[in-house]
């Protein structure tokens, strides 16, 4: 048997080892328990300690460094009594995946004893290397320094592994030069700069009780799991996270019998496992289920801060990571696992709200009256249609450009869904003022024991990168394995820029002029609906509308990335004091970096394939071919495959000579480019071969699992 026959006889052997106690670690009585909460903070602190370190966290004063050492003592404490040795300070480098350095709280006190230490300043700052880290040129190798700073707003966590315990100490990362090294700072930046404009509006509209706005996020995660016995037998899946080569399987997804469907016990073992660690680190998870493609499966948190949900999806795929071999499983992230089927993304759920409760993005019944949250409504539309360009840079990369555009998810083009009642609002404010809202209403089933259930005023529209769904946005465009704190800093900034023109038009008018109001309004949706669109952003149609309407079409992330050195660009982000032009420039050529580096991972593991996988297996067959005999068939398929390795041999040096070609480019931006125009084509090329050849040669030669096996054999 070969490899692939032997982990298919395993797999259909697996059991699933069943945890008696689940009934009693599960929900309400473990959530938290990995977290430095309220409720411990509580119990861990002097009050006036803990006063003032929740009216921090909530936004209400800065920082004071004078009760460091008493909050340090207190997480020390609270940290020893759930068996933790070290701590460490967790960041968000620009690799992007997380980051941390452990220290031991052992200190040596002579006599040959030891003690536990933990002081404010280790709680507030730490200072791993930062020479190795991604920097667009503000650090060179030989200047190392950088420090970590306690983000107070993001919760102190545990890591629990089978032999120790991690304090982890949520962190921003800077330079010496104090300059962001991380994705971290410019979020915080970001909140607060859309936090600032937010209110000016909210004062105007006669709001003196709000104290602070911020945005409020919930990524949806999709995924694959895989058997890791077929997985580590394909060196695409373990160096790339995806399928370099690989057939379309007889079965792919189109009985569309996956989705939603009854989740497979391993499977849901897996999920269940999840929940309960995400639950012990304070994350709301709350949605799973089996997605369209097989294979494929989703998790959905419950809102949180953005900057809080930002950390816990970093969360999430970590745990994901650990728990998936612990059930056998190999877990895939990349936006494109496999070909010819569903790609994953990351739905970013995106809001705006008050600390004293109010959704700035809810309708309510009448839209139509609803004055301010239609000023928050245009004010995003106007943010979104200016500033399209960089919203399509902040998701670009490698992985992104396999999906983007596909038959599965949003198209390049960033557009905009409101649904017929608000886009009916819309088109009545354009004109000079809106007078009425379309109704929800109900669904008669004909059947007595059904009830009749609530229709709400509008549809969905999963075509549209960028979405209402009834009280918030849907940004779908995100990649599924790209961090969110990005993209979510680059909409927040788009949307202060607007809230600020607006604010700026509104400190001309008395409070109360709501005829004021309705005419700049309906300026600036005259000056930005053409971003709107109902249709399906997968047709030609509407590629050929968008250029119509002027709407960028940034294809690739060669096409994407020079958006973000554009004047227009370093002045967005200068004005609110979110990034310096250095910083800028800096998230610029590490992404042009990322993308020449992962491009070139890519094709050097492609070519090792062909060469050492592929081209043996076709070459043996070839041979076993030609002893069976000269019948007229056989012959047939000994030319066919003959033909094929011939073909392989020339792709094969084709895209060894596109790479070397590339690798001359000069610039990593020209090379970014040859990549994009010459190695990625050839590559493709390539595997069009192998894969043909995956369907003629005997399957006991086949060097890797299968597309079936690796998609339905688990």
């Amino acid at each position: 048997m070969t490899a692939r026959h032997t982990a298919i006889a395993a797999i259909a052997d697996h059991r699933i080892a069943s945890n008696q106690d689940y009934t009693e670690h599960a929900g309400e009585e473990i959530y938290g328990q990995y977290v430095f909460h309220e409720v411990a903070q509580r119990q861990y602190l002097a009050k006036p300690i803990f006063r003032r370190l929740r009216r921090t966290i909530d936004g209400l004063e800065p920082f004071d460094p004078i009760i460091a050492d008493a909050v340090a003592h207190g997480v020390k404490e609270w940290a020893l009594s759930h068996g933790a040795t070290h701590f460490t300070h967790w960041f968000v480098p620009m690799t992007g995946s997380t980051a941390e350095k452990h220290d031991s709280f052992l200190s040596p006190v002579g006599d040959g004893k030891t003690i536990a230490e933990f002081s404010g300043n280790n709680l507030l700052q730490g200072e791993p290397d930062a020479s190795s880290f991604p920097s667009g040129g503000i650090r060179a190798t030989f200047e190392a320094r950088g420090y970590t700073a306690w983000d107070v707003t993001s919760p102190i966590f545990l890591q629990v592994e089978p032999n120790g315990v991690t304090m982890t100490i949520p962190t921003a990362f800077v330079s010496f030069t104090g300059e962001a090294l991380d994705h971290k700072i410019p979020l915080l930046r970001s909140q607060e700069a859309v936090g600032a404009e937010a209110l000016r509006v909210l004062r105007w509209f006669g709001n003196s009780t709000t104290g602070r706005v911020f945005t409020n996020i919930g990524p949806e995660q999709e995924y694959f799991l895989v058997d890791r016995r077929l997985a580590e037998q394909r060196p695409d899946l373990v160096l790339t996270g995806r399928t370099l080569f690989g057939a379309a399987s007889p079965k792919g997804q189109e009985l569309e019998d996956q989705y939603f469907g009854a989740i497979r016990p391993r499977i849901l073992a897996f999920m269940m496992d999840l929940d309960r660690e995400l639950w012990r680190l304070g994350i709301p998870a709350r949605t799973r289920h089996n997605e369209v493609a097989p294979g494929q499966f989703e998790m959905a948190p419950v809102y949180e801060p953005t900057s809080v949900g930002s950390d816990h999806n970093m969360l999430v795929l970590a745990t994901m990571r650990r728990l998936a071999p612990q059930h056998g499983l190999a877990f895939l992230v990349h936006e494109k696992p496999f070909a010819g089927i569903n790609g994953s993304g990351k739905h970013n759920n995106w809001s705006m709200a008050t600390d004293d409760g109010e959704n700035l993005l809810d309708p309510g019944n009448d839209p139509h009256e609803n004055a301010q949250f239609l000023a928050f409504l245009v004010a995003v539309i106007r943010g979104v249609n200016t500033h399209a360009d960089l919203l399509r840079a902040s998701i670009a990369d490698a992985g992104n450009d396999h999906r983007l555009g596909a038959n599965e998810a949003p198209p390049a083009i960033v557009s905009i869904f409101l649904g017929s009642q608000l886009e009916d609002v819309i088109e009545q404010l354009a004109k000079g003022g809106a007078t009425g809202s379309k109704k929800s209403g109900s669904l008669e089933l004909g059947v007595t024991s059904l009830p009749a259930l609530s229709k709400d005023a509008t549809d969905r529209n999963r075509t549209s990168p960028f979405a209402f769904t009834g009280n918030k946005f849907e940004f779908r465009a995100v990649g599924s394995s790209a961090p969110i704190y990005w993209p979510q800093t680059v909409l927040n900034v788009a949307v202060a820029d607007s809230l600020k023109q607006l604010a700026d038009a509104l400190d001309d008018l008395e409070p109360g002029d709501f005829e004021g109001l309705t005419t700049i309004l309906s300026q600036m949706v005259r000056d930005h609906k053409q971003v709107l669109f109902e249709g399906n952003g997968y047709s030609e149609e509407w590629h050929a509308e968008a250029e119509k309407r002027g709407l960028p079409n940034n294809r690739t992330t060669v096409d994407a990335l020079p958006a973000l050195s554009t004047d227009k660009a370093k002045d967005l982000f200068s004005s609110f004091g979110v990034l310096s032009e250095r910083e800028l420039a800096s998230r610029a050529e590490i992404s042009w970096e990322h993308y020449v580096k992962v491009s070139n991972i890519e094709a050097s593991c492609a070519l090792d394939m062909a060469r050492t996988m592929i081209l043996p297996a076709a070459v043996q067959y070839l041979g076993q071919l030609a002893a069976a005999g000269g019948s007229r068939g056989v012959l047939t398929i000994c030319d066919q495959v003959s033909g094929l390795v011939d073909d392989l041999v020339e792709k094969i040096t084709a895209l060894a000579d596109a790479q070397h070609a590339a690798h001359e480019a000069g610039s990593v931006h020209a090379e970014a480019k040859a990549f994009a125009s010459k190695v990625i084509p050839a590559q493709g090329e390539l595997r069009e071969v192998a894969d043909e050849l995956e369907t003629v040669v005997a399957d006991d030669l086949w060097p890797m699992p299968k597309y079936r096996e690796l998609l339905f054999v688990y």
